[in-house]
């Protein structure tokens, strides 16, 4: 049995199918899908399609991250639909077929928006952390603040004061390569501005990429 992470989607379905088609995970494996699955790329819908159906299997793990807190805050108050828009929300409403209106939320079926709002705050196992941004090295995982596990960067992680390894996304990495240090990992290998999308077998070191373009790459940490 396999403990995968699988890093920022957003919005990229193509590059989703083509890493879960190489990862070809079973119900046995337990995934961890670290959040931001909407906004930037063409395809948040087709992903949150995807999404909801993997829920129904067995060890899916789907945290939340800041793109779906703002999503959310977008739904219930008008005043943060722009904000979101200009954070990658436009292509969101688009690949749903909204153009406009404040009657958008509507447009997105009960599904989706009961995933995004079933989404958890971190994941933990006997030797690691799942969160999507960051966390307070000295804080347990139910007393950090949400500004810390939804905003803050890889930068500014600490190693845990429990010992376990931090695997998280949230910060672009530019050239596309995970980001590796003793006490972390970061898996957001900027797939939604042309790099990839990454999956990594936490226990072996083993992982795998995909593109929008569907080209596909492994590697072992």
């Amino acid at each position: 049995m396999r403990l995968l992470a699988i890093g920022d989607i957003h919005g990229c379905c193509s590059a989703l199918t083509a890493l879960w088609r190489i990862v070809a995970p079973s119900e046995r494996d337990t995934v961890v899908f670290l959040g931001d699955y909407v906004d930037r790329g063409p395809e948040s819908r087709q992903v949150l399609d995807l999404l909801v159906a993997e829920a129904a299997r067995p060890n899916r793990i789907f945290l939340r991250g800041n793109h779906e807190i703002m999503m959310l805050h977008a739904a219930e108050n008008p005043f943060h639909a722009d904000s979101w828009k200009d954070c990658g929300g436009l292509e969101t409403l688009m690949s749903y077929g909204v153009r406009g209106g404040h009657d958008w939320p509507s447009k997105i079926p009960d599904a989706h928006w009961n995933f995004i709002q079933a989404t958890v705050p971190y994941f933990e196992t006997e030797k690691h952390l799942f969160v999507h941004a960051c966390l307070d090295a000295e804080l347990d995982l139910k007393e950090q603040m949400e500004d810390m596990l939804y905003w803050q960067t890889f930068e500014q992680l600490w190693p845990h004061k429990s010992g376990k390894k931090v695997v998280c996304g949230h910060t672009t990495l530019a050239d596309g390569k995970i980001a590796d240090v003793e006490y972390g990992v970061c898996l957001e290998t900027a797939v939604a501005y042309g790099g990839w999308l990454s999956c990594l077998d936490v226990h072996s070191g083993e992982f795998w990429q995909s593109t929008q373009e569907r080209e596909t790459r492994t590697g072992k940490m």
